[in-house]
């Protein structure tokens, strides 16, 4: 399953083009800029050793989706970056509805 435009509601921003400099720009959070900088020149070595620009779409889709989170609900971005370092940190994180209760009230089937 991939994500498509239509999944994304967004409330403020408009959703980012898909291409590096729109997605790029997107992503307010440090964390991700920061990650996504770091994908892009491993990307772009393992395509100019294997040809394969297959795999440069792959990171480009992953991270449009990121990006269209981003534009939807900033804040929640920070706050997923900040609950990771704090697992990451062996802390105690507080728990959210569980996805299955999620997809449920949206009636998705699963």
């Amino acid at each position: 399953m991939t994500a498509q435009p239509q999944d994304f509601i967004s409330v403020g921003a408009p959703l980012p083009e898909k291409n590096l400099r729109a997605i790029r720009a997107a992503l307010v959070v440090p964390e991700d800029r920061e990650a996504f900088d770091a994908g892009l020149k491993a990307v772009l070595d393992e395509v100019r050793v294997g040809l394969d620009l297959g795999v440069l779409n792959a990171f480009v889709h992953r991270w449009w989706i990121s990006a269209c989170d981003t534009a939807k609900d900033p804040e929640g971005r920070r706050q997923m970056h900040v609950r990771a370092q704090q697992a990451l940190a062996g802390e105690p994180v507080p728990r959210g509805r569980p996805w299955r209760e999620i997809f449920a009230a949206r009636g998705i089937d699963v």
